[in-house]
């Protein structure tokens, strides 16, 4: 008798979808779906089964995703989950995909560093955590220079008023990831850094990777009053406005970014003289002044920058079993050559004027 699998995946803010199956000569076999999601008519459920049984083991999730969509008559419907979800639990099952309790979790605390080694350090990081050299890693930036970190996409002349930049003698630095321009002053936000392997993301879309991975963070939120949301793509609000927004980066050997900055104490009035936020970014938005478009967790929570940051990190240590580590003298020794040779250079920053 063919060896029995099992995958789970839970949906974020759905339902729990489990897989059992078995393989043989590399097809799917004795597959048994189940959850504590809902779904009509009760006889979709074997077609799902079904849909799956001889699949190759080797196929991605949108794959089987798609066979499970082609397989399932008109107008059922799945309610707190979908095929997609299915597909994750499978590839899980197959040990294609990974979850947060597949990986031993470190969490290195904030370190003032000029913000230029915390971009390089996302780039550092990230290979070693690739390359299989480090494990998955929560690490916290601090700062004590006031700077501004452009997307990886974004042009220079768009996204910054010059004369604000100098009368505030802000520090520019473009990050590797895409997403928008992060306007930091010493305390005024929270902003920590992800790396992973891609493995834990595996079958799912853009959009629900951003939810999956700051789950945590939402718990952690929750838990001192504060209900944060995603708003799609990559922004994190709560019904008083945008508190932050995330960015992510995906490297050839595996390795994965996923960025955070979330609004403490932002001095909105100076924001608004270094950056360029013209009409059409917050045509979308349900707002006209980017001032008020934005509301600070100080505000929201009335907790200091510290307790909230020790808030954050007991709780992703509590989920996932997170140790304390630390940044090695080898990984700021590379950070720092990177910040000579790209990050700090003027080809780097204006590759998009």
């Amino acid at each position: 008798m063919a060896h029995t699998l099992h995958g789970e995946y839970k949906v974020h803010g759905g339902k729990l979808v489990v897989v059992d199956l078995a393989v043989t000569d590399g097809r799917l076999a004795e597959v048994s779906v189940s959850g504590d999601f809902f779904l009509e008519p009760d006889e979709a459920l074997d077609d799902i089964n079904a849909a799956l049984t001889g699949l190759s083991s080797d196929l991605p999730a949108a794959e089987l995703a798609a066979a499970i969509t082609a397989g399932l008559p008109d107008g059922v419907v799945l309610f707190g989950f979908s095929a997609q979800a299915v597909a994750v639990a499978v590839r899980r099952a197959l040990a294609k995909a990974t979850s947060w309790h597949d990986h031993e979790w470190d969490i290195i605390a904030p370190t003032v560093l000029p913000t230029a080694v915390n971009v390089a350090l996302d780039e550092v990081l990230t290979e070693e955590v690739g390359a299989g050299r480090r494990n998955p890693t929560l690490r916290f930036w601090d700062w004590d220079e006031p700077s501004v970190v452009i997307g990886s996409f974004q042009s220079v002349r768009n996204e910054l008023e010059p004369a604000g930049v100098e009368k505030y003698g802000i520090n520019v630095v473009r990050r590797i990831s895409g997403g928008g321009a992060m306007f930091m002053e010493a305390g005024n936000c929270i902003t920590y850094s992800l790396y992973l392997p891609q493995s834990l993301v595996d079958g799912l879309t853009f959009e629900d990777s951003y939810k999956f991975l700051d789950s945590w963070v939402m718990a952690a939120l929750e838990s001192v009053g504060v209900q944060a949301f995603y708003v799609p793509l990559n922004d994190i609000a709560t019904d008083q406005g945008k508190i932050g927004g995330a960015a992510q980066k995906r490297l050839s050997n595996g390795g994965m970014l996923h960025h955070v900055t979330m609004s403490y104490d932002i001095d909105a009035d100076k924001m608004v003289q270094v950056l360029r936020i013209g009409k059409e970014k917050l045509s979308d938005k349900g707002t006209r002044s980017a001032k008020k478009r934005v509301d600070p967790l100080r505000r929201q929570t009335g907790l200091g920058r510290g307790e909230l940051l020790a808030h954050m990190m007991a709780t992703f240590a509590d989920r996932y079993d997170a140790k304390a580590s630390f940044l090695t003298a080898a990984e700021l020794a590379e950070a720092e050559r990177r910040v000579d040779a790209k990050f700090g250079t003027d080809a780097w920053l204006n590759r998009i004027p």
